[in-house]
């Protein structure tokens, strides 16, 4: 058997079909974000540019509050830089404790349980509630994060797929499985590709009304709306009625880690239950700190969000009156329509190499072959000067690839082009 032959062949595979993919090599610098330094080559510093970073999943710039890179710094000196091993191995590290406690007041639950990521909480919550369900069916969002999907195969327990966002459709599926039966609704609020929102009201009527248990991924809205920032289910008033609520520390909150915030008995049964998070390392006590002092802020502060909800709305305005085809959504994602993967990854090259701007493709598997986009996300650190800055490159990569003016309407089917150049 030639081992290195078949991995040479499965990266050409996937250099063939246009999904091979290629990390930049960057430097954030703390205090000038959303500014970055790129190395296009490692081995010549010479060649190394300053660059504005617009794909950031650090929505809030809280990696760089000074808040945060202090509770970091002061939890290192004092803790250490490691966790010393599992929790079953090594206990808790206090910080994770008080972390833990602040992340289930922002969700209004008894408890709260942190992990290494928010794929890992997925991959661990959602297959442990289920397993310990009797005859448990799960019943999936259509779009659904690779998180989420892993966690319903890992189960092991039987699935359906609703259409997504289609409560007609989640109806039929709840009442053909019968009242007794036990089900576990797992959606997300939003989506992070499309940028579109859940109907998690709506959600919850027809949970309560067909007995079934509720797991919403809240990664991409916790710190972003809400009071407090406890997401789109505290913007929309319906914390309380559901069961599982799952969040990142990674986006909003600028840090690392994913949590789970539910009633004590479920998380204790995750805790006890999960392998993946009984025998994996603990977030290290500075992670925690940094991850405390975000959640901290975000819950007495209303300045971050209020900025970036400001530049998201310039953002796509100014896109928009330039001909960008902008696709339509209600949260602060800016995803442009491409529908080409090399096309989109050409798009993507020109505004590094020729504008200094950085946004990566995103192509197939991460969405449909046909819809793959640049993904914008406009942070308070981003300027009205950084905004024009990046609609004048759009405009002329759009130009000179002679890319297609579309108009979009959520979900992002049945495109049709209105113009081209």
């Amino acid at each position: 058997m030639d081992y290195r032959r078949c991995f040479g062949q499965a990266i050409d595979r996937l250099r063939d079909e246009r999904r091979y993919r290629v990390f930049a090599d960057l430097e954030r610098d703390a205090t000038r974000f959303p500014h970055a330094a790129w190395y296009p080559d490692s081995s010549r510093p010479e060649l190394t540019r300053d660059v504005v970073i617009w794909c950031s999943n650090d929505y809030l710039a809280m990696g760089q509050h000074p808040d945060v890179i202090a509770a970091m710094n002061e939890a290192a000196i004092r803790h250490g830089a490691g966790a010393g091993g599992t929790r079953n191995i090594s206990g808790t590290n206090h910080p994770l404790v008080r972390l833990e406690a602040e992340l289930a007041d922002l969700h209004g639950k008894d408890s709260a349980l942190a992990f290494t990521s928010g794929w890992v909480s997925n991959l661990a919550a959602i297959s442990t509630i289920a397993q310990l369900l009797p005859n448990c069916l799960i019943i999936s969002d259509a779009l659904n994060h690779n998180s989420m999907i892993e966690g319903v195969k890992r189960s092991g327990a039987d699935k359906t797929i609703f259409q997504h966002n289609d409560m007609a459709h989640l109806e039929e599926i709840l009442k053909s499985a019968g009242r007794e039966r036990a089900k576990l609704i797992v959606f997300e609020s939003l989506y992070s590709m499309d940028g579109d929102i859940a109907p998690v009201e709506r959600i919850a009527d027809l949970a309560e009304h067909y007995g079934a248990m509720t797991y919403v991924d809240e990664v991409h809205a916790v710190g972003m709306y809400g009071a407090r920032g406890g997401g789109i289910c505290e913007r929309d008033g319906v914390m309380d009625r559901i069961d599982v609520i799952e969040g990142t520390l990674a986006k909003g909150f600028g840090t690392l880690g994913g949590y789970i915030a539910a009633d004590e008995v479920i998380v204790d049964a995750v805790r006890s239950y999960a392998p993946s998070f009984i025998f994996t390392t603990a977030l290290p006590p500075a992670v925690a700190a940094a991850a405390h002092a975000a959640v901290t802020r975000l819950k007495r502060s209303n300045v971050e969000r209020e900025q970036q909800q400001r530049q998201v709305a310039r953002t796509k305005s100014a896109l928009e009156a330039a001909g960008i085809p902008v696709m339509a959504n209600p949260s602060h994602i800016v995803p442009v329509f491409v529908g080409d993967a090399e096309l989109c990854k050409m798009a993507s090259d020109m505004l590094l190499e020729e504008h200094s701007i950085y946004i990566q493709p995103i192509n197939y598997p991460t969405v449909a072959r046909g819809t793959e986009r640049l993904r914008i996300t406009p942070t308070p650190a981003h300027t009205d000067a950084h905004i024009d800055a990046l609609v004048s490159a759009m405009a002329d990569v759009w130009r000179r690839l002679g890319l297609p003016r579309v108009a979009l309407q959520q979900p992002a089917v049945g495109l049709k082009v209105v113009a081209a150049e």
